[in-house]
C-alpha cells in the first residue's frame, strides 16, 4: 500500500514545491490513489484546522476560489485608470482577492462604491498578475434594473425614437441626442428606460444594444419572448431580494462536503443544480449492487413561499431556452451563483441515497438536507471520452473512484428499464450553432452518448423517489402526469402502421411494450422516421397535477419533478413538500402553496407549453433565416404529414418542416384521404403519404415566420411530371402515370379496408 505522507512531510513538499501545491499535485507528488485521497483530505483538512497549513490562492484549498458570479464592490480607478473589484464575501485567509474588470462597449462607467453582479474569469497559473487574480465582465449593477425595451428605432433630427414591436402596443420612447448608441434608422434595437416623460409627454430611453435588421437571426429569439409574452426582466424588488441572499451554511444540514460528488452537463452550461455519485455495495447480500446518490440545489432555502422571488417564479413558471439566450426563471444571483452547484464550493442541496440491486431496481432510499462541494465540473463529452479510453487530465484522476461507478451504475439501471419498457421513441435532437454576429453557422443533430443517458437514469430514479417519499408521507406535492394516448389517435396510429405493413395490436390494454414493439418493426425501414413520429402524435400533453396519474411513457406509476428547481417551479414545490415533510425548516410547503395546488399545477402547465411553442417558433426562424440563402438549392428528405392543403416534408440535413402546396403538385385533382393520410391523382394514380422519401427545391424561406415553401422533385425516386405554367390545377389534366403507381393505391386501399374490418 502506497505511504500516506506525514503533515511534515506534506508541508516540507509544500515548501520545496511552491507552484505545485495543490491537492493534486500533492497526490501525485506521493503516488496517493483511488480510496487513499480520502485519507489525504482528511489529513489536509486537520492541517487547516490546525492552521499549519496557510492557505492562498494556489493551495490545495480550492474553497479560496471565487464562484463564477460573484458581488463585487467597485473601487476608485487605479493610477493607470484601471478599475478593479473586491467581493463582498471573503471567507478565506488574507486579504480578498482583486477583479479587474473588463470594460465592453456600450456598457456604463462604473464608479468606487457600486455594487455588481459581476461573470469571473479565474486567471489561475494562466496569468498570475500580483495585483489580480480574476478579470470580472459585469452582468448588472446591483440596485439598478431598468425597464427593458425591444423596438424599431426612427431616426430625427436630433435623436429619435423607439416603436414597438408588439401587436396592439402604442406606447413609444424618445431617445435623446448623444443616446442612439449609432443605431440606423429601421434597426431593431433594445434599449432601456432611461429618464421620465420629457417634452413630448413620452418617456425617454437610452439605446444599449443594436440587433440590426430585424429580420435577421440575431433578433429572433427577442422577437419570440416578446411575441408570447415571456417575462425577461425581473423587477426592482425580485432582483434586490435575490441579491440580499447569503450563502447557506452547515448548521441544520448533513456535511456532505467527503462525498465525491460531482456534475455533469453541457460543454456550456451555465448553471448546475444536480451532482451525481456512485459507490458500489459491498454487502454481499446485495452483489452487483450500488448506492446511488443524487444532490440537487437546494432553491427553496432562497426562494421561501410568498416572497417576491417566490411569486416572479411562480408566473414565470421555468426557464425558457434559445440558441443565443436563456430567460431564467430566478435572477442571476441565484441561477447562476448560489443555486449553481459549481466546482469546489459549498452549496446547499437537497439529496436522495438510493440503494439499487444489479439489476437496477431501487431497495431503499432516504432523503437529507445537505452542504456538498462538488468535485469536478465535467462536460458529457469528456466524461464519455474517459470511458471510452480517452481520459483528459481533469477526468483522468477520477477514473476508477468516480466514473467507472457511475457507468457501473448506470448498467444496472438500463436492465430495469429494460424490464420496464418505457416509451423508446428515436426523435433526434437539433442542435442550431450560432456565430458571433448571430448567425446561424451550422445545422447538426445532438450525439446521444451514454453519458447523457445515464444522467436522465439517475435523475428519473431521483424523481420516482422523491414522489414515493413524498406519498408515504401523505404530503401534498406536484405529479408529473401523462396519461394514455386516446383512442382516435390510437386509430390513426394504428392505420398508418398498417398501410406501412407493419403491426399494432389491438383489444387490449395499451402499454408503453406495444408501442416499442410497432417501433422496432420499424427501425431499418424507410418508415422509422414516419412511425416515431406519428407515435409521438399520438400521445397526450405531459402536465402536472396534484392527482396522480401515473406516467404513461415511462412506464412509472409514481413520479414527481425533483431534480432542477433552478429552472422549473414545479421541483420547488417537491422541494418544499420534503421540507416540510421531514420538519427540516420553515421553509416548506406554506398552507397557501397547499391552497393554491391546483391552480399552481395548471399555471406551470400553461407556461411550459408557452416555453415549447416560443422555442420551436424560434428554431422554425433560424432556420428559415439559415436556408434563406440556398433557395433554389434540392434537398433530399421524408413526408411528414398531409393536409388537405399541401404536404409536409421534413428535410434530411437540417430537420427543417416545409410545405409543398397542394396547387403545385401537378395539373390534375388530389383527393385526400383523412384515413390514410394520403393524397392520391385522380388521373396519374399518384400516391403520396407519410414517409415517403422525396428530392425537393427550397421555394420561398421567410426569416419572419419560420416558414418554409418547398416544390417536390421526386417522389420514391420517380421524377415528378412538372405543371403546365409552373403551378398546378386541382383539375382537368392529362392522364400521367408512374410506374406502378396505380398498384400501390390499390393495395394501400385495400390495407385501409381490411383494417375497418
Amino acid at each position: 500500500m502506497t505511504h500516506i505522507p506525514t503533515k511534515e512531510e506534506i508541508l516540507q513538499w509544500i515548501s520545496d514545491h511552491p507552484t505545485q501545491s495543490s491537492k493534486r499535485d500533492i497526490a501525485k507528488a506521493f503516488g496517493i490513489k483511488g480510496a487513499q485521497r480520502i485519507d489525504l483530505k482528511r489529513i489536509l483538512r486537520e492541517m487547516e484546522a490546525e492552521g499549519t497549513l496557510a492557505k492562498r490562492k494556489s493551495f490545495y484549498r480550492d474553497a479560496d476560489r471565487l464562484p463564477p458570479v460573484t458581488v463585487l464592490r467597485i473601487e476608485a480607478p487605479d493610477a493607470a485608470g484601471d478599475i478593479f473589484g473586491t467581493p463582498l464575501e471573503w471567507d478565506g485567509e488574507g486579504d480578498a482577492p482583486r477583479v479587474l474588470m473588463v470594460h465592453r462597449e456600450g456598457e456604463p462607467a462604473l464608479g468606487a462604491g457600486d455594487r455588481v453582479l459581476a461573470r469571473l474569469t479565474d486567471l489561475g497559473e494562466q496569468d498570475n498578475d500580483e495585483d489580480h487574480a480574476y478579470t470580472g465582465r459585469l452582468i448588472r449593477r446591483i440596485g439598478t434594473n431598468p425597464q427593458r425595451i425591444l423596438g424599431i428605432y426612427r431616426k430625427g433630427s436630433e435623436g429619435g425614437r423607439i416603436l414597438p414591436i408588439d401587436k396592439g402596443a402604442d406606447t413609444q420612447w424618445v431617445v435623446p441626442a448623444g443616446a442612439e448608441g449609432d443605431a440606423k434608422d429601421g434597426e431593431l434595437v433594445e434599449a432601456e428606460q432611461s429618464g421620465p416623460k420629457g417634452r413630448l409627454g413620452l418617456p425617454k430611453a437610452r439605446i444599449v444594444s443594436r440587433l440590426g435588421d430585424p429580420t435577421q437571426p440575431r433578433a429572433v429569439s427577442l422577437i419570440a419572448i416578446h411575441q408570447h409574452n415571456i417575462p425577461d426582466n425581473f423587477p426592482d424588488a425580485v432582483v434586490s431580494e435575490a441579491d440580499g441572499c447569503k450563502p447557506a451554511g452547515l448548521k441544520g444540514r448533513t456535511d456532505l462536503r467527503d462525498l465525491d460528488l460531482l456534475t455533469i452537463d453541457p460543454a456550456d452550461a451555465r448553471d448546475r443544480d444536480d451532482a451525481v455519485l456512485a459507490i458500489a455495495d459491498t454487502d454481499p447480500k446485495n452483489d452487483g449492487g450500488y448506492f446511488i446518490w443524487v444532490a440537487i440545489a437546494d432553491v427553496a432555502h432562497y426562494v421561501r413561499p410568498g416572497s417576491q422571488l417566490d411569486r416572479e417564479a411562480r408566473k414565470r413558471g421555468n426557464s425558457t431556452y434559445f440558441p443565443d439566450r436563456v430567460v431564467p426563471m430566478l435572477p442571476d444571483r441565484l441561477s447562476g451563483d448560489l443555486c449553481s452547484l459549481h466546482e469546489d464550493v459549498p452549496r446547499a442541496c437537497l439529496a436522495v441515497e438510493m440503494r439499487i440491486d444489479a439489476h437496477g431496481r431501487k431497495i431503499s432510499h432516504r432523503f437529507v438536507r445537505g452542504l456538498m462541494k462538488s468535485r469536478a465540473s465535467l462536460a458529457y463529452e469528456e466524461v464519455q471520452d474517459g470511458m471510452d479510453g480517452r481520459p483528459n487530465d481533469r477526468v483522468e484522476p477520477l477514473m476508477d473512484s468516480v466514473i467507472r461507478p457511475l457507468y457501473g451504475a448506470y448498467e444496472a439501471l438500463t436492465r430495469a428499464r429494460a424490464a420496464r419498457q418505457p416509451l423508446d421513441l428515436d426523435l433526434p435532437e437539433r442542435r442550431i450553432e450560432l456565430d458571433e454576429a448571430g448567425h446561424v453557422s451550422s445545422v447538426a443533430f445532438k450525439d446521444r452518448l451514454d453519458a447523457h443517458r445515464l444522467i436522465e437514469e439517475f435523475m428519473v430514479l431521483a424523481n420516482v423517489a422523491a414522489a414515493e417519499e413524498l406519498i408515504k408521507h401523505r404530503t401534498p406535492l406536484l405529479f408529473r402526469v401523462h396519461e394514455e394516448p386516446n383512442p382516435e389517435k390510437l386509430d390513426t396510429l394504428r392505420e398508418v402502421a398498417q398501410a406501412a405493413g407493419l403491426t399494432l395490436a389491438k383489444g387490449q390494454v395499451l402499454k408503453t411494450q406495444h408501442l416499442n414493439s410497432l417501433l422496432a418493426q420499424a427501425e431499418g425501414t424507410p418508415h422509422d422516421e414516419l412511425i416515431n413520429m406519428q407515435t409521438l402524435r399520438s400521445m397526450t400533453q405531459a402536465y402536472y397535477s396534484p392527482t396522480n396519474f401515473g406516467h404513461f411513457g415511462l412506464a412509472l406509476r409514481n413520479y414527481a419533478h425533483f431534480t432542477s428547481p433552478i429552472r422549473r417551479y414545479s421541483d420547488l414545490i417537491v422541494h418544499r413538500a420534503l421540507i416540510k415533510s421531514h420538519g427540516w425548516g420553515d421553509d416548506g410547503l406554506s398552507a397557501d402553496d397547499i391552497q393554491r395546488l391546483e391552480d399552481t399545477a395548471q399555471q406551470i402547465s400553461d407556461t411550459e407549453r408557452r416555453s415549447m411553442i416560443a422555442e420551436r417558433d424560434t428554431t422554425d426562424r433560424y432556420l428559415a433565416a439559415f436556408l434563406s440563402d440556398r433557395i433554389g438549392a434540392e434537398f433530399s428528405g421524408r413526408i411528414s404529414g398531409i393536409a388537405r392543403f399541401g404536404v409536409f416534408a421534413k428535410l434530411d440535413e437540417t430537420g427543417a418542416d416545409g410545405m409543398i402546396p397542394i396547387r403545385s403538385l401537378g395539373d390534375e385533382y388530389f383527393e385526400y384521404d383523412a384515413e390514410t393520410q394520403s393524397l392520391t391523382g385522380t388521373r396519374s394514380g399518384i400516391v403520396i403519404a407519410p414517409g415517403q422519401r422525396v428530392t425537393v427545391k427550397i421555394a420561398e424561406a421567410a426569416p419572419v415566420t419560420g416558414g418554409l415553401i418547398l416544390e417536390l422533385l421526386k417522389l420514391d425516386e420517380h421524377i415528378l411530371p412538372r405543371p403546365k405554367g409552373g403551378k398546378g390545377r386541382r383539375g382537368k389534366a392529362p392522364r400521367r402515370k408512374l410506374a406502378g403507381a396505380k398498384r400501390k393505391s390499390d393495395k394501400l386501399k385495400r390495407k385501409v379496408k381490411r383494417t375497418r374490418h
